[in-house]
């Protein structure tokens, strides 16, 4: 089924490329945003656009005809469980449990994050994505806490340029095996596909940059030593935090797939938890922000060490 996305282009973008418009907007790269200029299959105000080097403005409106797909619309499902800690008319901020995939994929084709906001909030099915309607940035099924979810067009391209700019403070709660030598550094590496594991990521020279700055909040020695640190990300590529703390030797407890899964402390998932998400409001301008509490879990998991 063919597939158009048609948005109203922000201000924020005023003056940007077309053809990153288009990546950004139908979540592809810039070589496939180019052949879809190249298609004729971008408009900018009813007029195709000519080359991907074109200059948009702010208020006019962009449509994208995308490929055939036979990929299915999201379905509701209100059995998934999950709580909102904050909902206005253009944006919802979920506290999500560790377990819930976000969004429909390989091997994971319902009983997601979206089914569930499909089923509490219909509308949110147009905007965006068909398989990830309303989605602008994701949390690993094993990580818990705070994301953003477009409600309108309007929120959601607004959002996707914040998170292209890495505008928004993400911030998360990390217990990692070993006690880190310094009390806060920076992880500076780019990151990619593991040339070895290509289901991985891995730190690679040929990867996307990506910075990752950690805090030590405290030091244990017992049962093991470990350390609480609070991580920010100033990229956020996929298994980020992860992957950066196992490349300096510290990988997150309870993390199986890059080297935290070991005896003596198994949370039974990565101890990784999305305690705070300021960003501007994509519609007011203001600067929001929420913090979530480790869940019960993690808090047992801490209790437990001295």
């Amino acid at each position: 089924m063919r597939r158009v996305i048609e948005e109203l282009i922000p201000e924020g973008l005023e003056g940007e490329r077309v053809d990153r418009v288009v990546a950004m907007l139908a979540d592809v790269s810039r070589s496939v945003a180019s052949s879809l200029v190249s298609d004729d299959a971008v408009r900018v105000d009813q007029r195709v656009v000519a080359s991907g080097s074109a200059r948009v403005t702010g208020g006019q409106v962009i449509s994208i005809v995308l490929p055939d797909t036979d990929e299915p619309a999201v379905v509701g499902d209100p059995s998934v469980d999950f709580r909102v800690v904050h909902e206005d008319d253009h944006i919802l901020i979920i506290d999500k449990p560790a377990g819930l995939v976000v969004h429909p994929g390989a091997g994971n084709l319902d009983a997601t994050l979206v089914n569930g906001i499909v089923a509490r909030y219909p509308e949110i099915a147009a905007v965006g994505e068909p398989h990830r309607p309303g989605i602008v940035h994701r949390l690993d099924r094993g990580t818990s806490g705070l994301l953003v979810v477009a409600r309108t067009s309007e929120a959601h391209v607004a959002l996707v340029e914040q998170m292209s700019h890495h505008d928004p403070e993400r911030v998360y709660t990390v217990l990692v095996w070993g006690s880190l030598d310094t009390s806060s550094g920076v992880i500076d590496a780019p990151i990619g596909r593991s040339n070895r594991r290509p289901t991985r990521m891995a730190v690679v020279r040929s990867g996307r940059p990506a910075v990752t700055r950690y805090e030590v909040e405290r030091r244990f020695a017992d049962p093991h030593p470990t350390t609480l640190v609070t991580c920010r990300l100033e990229t956020g590529r996929t298994h980020q935090i992860r992957v950066h703390l196992s490349a300096i030797g510290h990988p997150v407890v309870g993390d199986r797939d890059y080297g935290g899964g070991r005896p003596g402390i198994d949370p039974g998932r990565p101890f990784l938890h999305a305690c705070r998400l300021s960003l501007i409001h994509p519609v007011s301008g203001e600067t929001i922000r929420f913090d979530s509490g480790l869940p019960a879990d993690l808090v047992e998991i801490l209790a437990a060490l001295s």
